[in-house]
């Protein structure tokens, strides 16, 4: 049986007679839209189950703004939506009140043409006198007829309402109609209340603004956060936008806090860790057992979703490492300088603000990442897998224990799993900082739909290895074994060897073939190498591949310069490895490779933050500005400028003032919250 579903996704869903003879005719089973289970769906993640949709277009939406006709271009882009979803296997049915406007067009129009010029001018003049604009009363909830808030649109404190629940409506008051409509917001909700008893799910989108008419539709029935859902279940906790207010109020006290104090949430956490294992472990299992009978994930992804005793302690001993090095992070003066007699700057780490961590598979990046939240005073969203679910709300309830200590329980929430990263990522006014942890195609979908937030982390590690023809055997086998099969998945695993020509049919060639065949590493020819082998492997497809698996693909170099060209051309700027005795080749690889992390004779899996000291990381950033390589603590925070005086002006240092610049660095002092420097 189909479900009963009927979606406004215009400016408005006008209640009319006609409209409500169309529904209750539906609901008897006489019109396409049949009656299920009596239920609307309760959140808009089931919209995409919807199999029988009205699209209901108001009045503005089919004529254009200029009244000057119909609005083409609009109507063939809904058509065009509402097509897609037909050849999708759905019942589609459009339906408007848009003729009353469109004809009033014609008359006005017809009307003007008929008069003389004196008449027009005259006519013009005196609606421009009886012209008055309306006034939205102070808690009127229609934006011109868009959609709903919670307060005047032209206010600065004015929020779209997501999710519309019928038992909230004695709080709202109704403003004007829009430009054409014949019917007030007022008049849209009703019907739509009256929809949603019989059962039939209801959304009131904005039909006209240019930035979201693209694909209102079809993102509607996606599920996606366009417009206003009308749900018969009440919210059960605070929505998205809610949780980062309140993490921000708490994440600007969790920064105003004594330095030992944080430390002593860190601490905290990590005594719980294992404290409370046991439970912990529990969860784990059944997120385990139901990603086990799904097979929905791969055996890299299973083995990151695992926890145990021994990751949990490895965990206990991280954070405890970050408390204690993370005491001087926030209010560290990097800079003073005197600017004049008794005029002093100070330059002076702060945080960021509120950072949004989207991770997949990894539970114990939670605790990680929540900790150099805290130390850095941070306000934190997290949004993990679905497939952590159990994990991750364990692990976050013996976060916010820890907080709570010292009464900042909000500064780290936990997104539901319900929200979708690309809605999350339109709160450009509410978050600070996107850090994604996951696979390369979620961190490039990410920074897509992160148009306005900055995004910290990679797309891609294609990391390089390049074995110089001077390079020495032992470290060469042994730097390529761990930087390829220490951990095939992570992002700083080698991918790609690049070998001199002269170490062609050679011994130690050879011996790093071998060695990888012993390591069931496949392996993938590049073009050049492939040219020197009568039998060769499989040629590579692309040299820019990212495998996260035991397979590398192997090319040829006729020099470290040609290496370097390489890398720059398919390499990501993750991390890149000479082997060499040549102190002169490898200092000038070191200097000529721009990669976040270049190095001599080491293991590309040295790039992580715990193994450079940082304690813990957020991710790798290959970007070229703020945090580049492991971001750490120091990632997390920015700067801010104090200037401390006494009445100083700008006027007093002009040609007719009394006072001169001195710029003086002076010594750094160090400044903790609530501490002031003096000279």
């Amino acid at each position: 049986m189909y479900l009963q579903k009927m979606f406004s996704c215009s400016q408005f869903l006008a209640r009319t007679n006609a409209m409500q003879a169309f529904i209750r005719a539906a609901s008897q089973g006489k019109m396409p839209l049949a009656r299920a289970h009596g239920k609307s769906f309760a959140h808009r993640s089931e919209l995409r189950q919807a199999k029988r949709i009205v699209v209901k277009l108001g009045s503005a939406v089919v004529t254009r703004g200029d009244e000057c006709g119909l609005a083409l271009g609009r109507l063939a882009s809904i058509v065009e939506q509402v097509a897609v979803l037909q050849n999708q296997g759905r019942e589609m049915m459009i339906v408007t009140s848009g003729a009353v406007a469109f004809g009033k067009q014609r008359l006005r129009h017809e009307i003007l043409l008929s008069q003389s010029v004196r008449q027009a001018l005259h006519s013009g003049q005196n609606q421009l006198k009886d012209m008055s604009l309306p006034v939205l009363e102070a808690r009127a909830c229609a934006a011109a007829g868009q959609r709903l808030y919670d307060s005047p649109p032209g206010s600065d404190d004015a929020k779209l309402l997501d999710t519309f629940y019928p038992g909230d409506q004695h709080s709202i008051t109704y403003g004007t109609k829009s430009r054409v409509g014949i019917g007030g917001m007022e008049a849209k909700v009703k019907a739509a209340l009256w929809a949603l008893q019989g059962g039939t799910s209801v959304v009131i989108a904005n039909g006209t603004h240019p930035k979201v008419t693209g694909h209102v539709i079809t993102d509607i029935v996606e599920g996606k956060k366009v417009g206003t859902f009308f749900s018969e279940v009440k919210p059960a906790g605070p929505t998205v936008e809610q949780q980062t207010e309140m993490a921000r109020s708490a994440g600007r006290t969790l920064a105003s806090l004594e330095p030992e104090q944080r430390s002593d949430i860190i601490c905290t956490l990590a005594d719980l860790l294992t404290e409370r294992k046991d439970e912990i472990l529990s969860a784990n299992k059944k997120d385990m057992e139901h990603a086990v009978s799904t097979g929905r994930l791969s055996p890299a992804m299973l083995k990151r979703l695992s926890l145990s005793s021994s990751k949990l302690n490895s965990l206990s001993i991280g954070l405890r490492q970050i408390a204690v090095s993370s005491q001087d992070s926030v209010g560290r003066v990097l800079r003073r300088t005197r600017v004049a007699n008794k005029l002093e700057l100070e330059q002076i780490t702060v945080p960021i603000g509120v950072l949004l961590v989207i991770f997949e598979s990894r539970p114990d990046c939670l605790p990680q990442v929540s900790a150099l939240a805290i130390a850095s005073g941070n306000a934190l969203l997290l949004k993990g897998g679905k497939e952590a679910a159990n994990t991750n709300r364990i692990l976050h309830e013996l976060t916010q224990e820890a907080l709570s200590i010292h009464g900042v329980k909000d500064a780290i929430q936990l997104v539901s799993t319900r929200e979708e990263v690309e809605d999350l990522c339109r709160l450009e006014k509410m978050i600070d900082l996107i850090i994604p942890r996951g696979s390369s195609q979620l961190v490039r979908d990410i920074q897509r739909a992160a148009k306005s937030i900055p995004v910290l982390g990679h797309s891609e590690g294609i990391c390089h290895v390049y074995v110089d023809h001077e390079a020495s055997v032992d470290k060469a086998i042994k730097i390529i074994r761990d930087s390829k099969c220490d951990y095939p998945a992570a992002c700083n695993a080698m991918e790609t060897l690049l070998v001199h020509r002269d170490l062609l049919r050679t011994p130690l060639f050879d011996q790093i073939i071998d060695m990888l065949r012993t390591e069931h590493v496949k392996i993938h020819a590049g073009p050049k190498f492939a040219s020197y082998l009568t039998f060769s492997p499989s040629e590579v497809k692309s040299l820019r591949t990212e495998y996260g698996d035991l397979e590398c693909c192997i090319e040829v170099v006729d020099s470290m310069l040609e290496a370097v060209d390489h890398i720059h051309k398919y390499g990501s700027s993750h991390t890149d490895v000479i082997v060499t005795e040549n102190e002169d080749t490898a200092e000038q690889f070191l200097q000529q490779l721009d990669s976040a992390c270049v190095f001599w004779n080491a293991s590309s899996r040295f790039a992580d933050g715990y193994r450079f000291g940082l304690g813990a990381e957020v991710g790798i950033s290959t970007a070229r500005i703020h945090a580049r390589g492991p971001v750490g603590l120091e990632g997390l925070l920015t700067t801010k400028w104090v200037l401390r005086g006494e009445g100083h002006t700008a006027a007093d240092f002009s040609e007719q003032g009394s006072m001169t610049y001195l710029h003086e660095n002076l010594p750094v002092a160090q400044v903790l919250p609530g501490c002031r420097t003096t000279s």
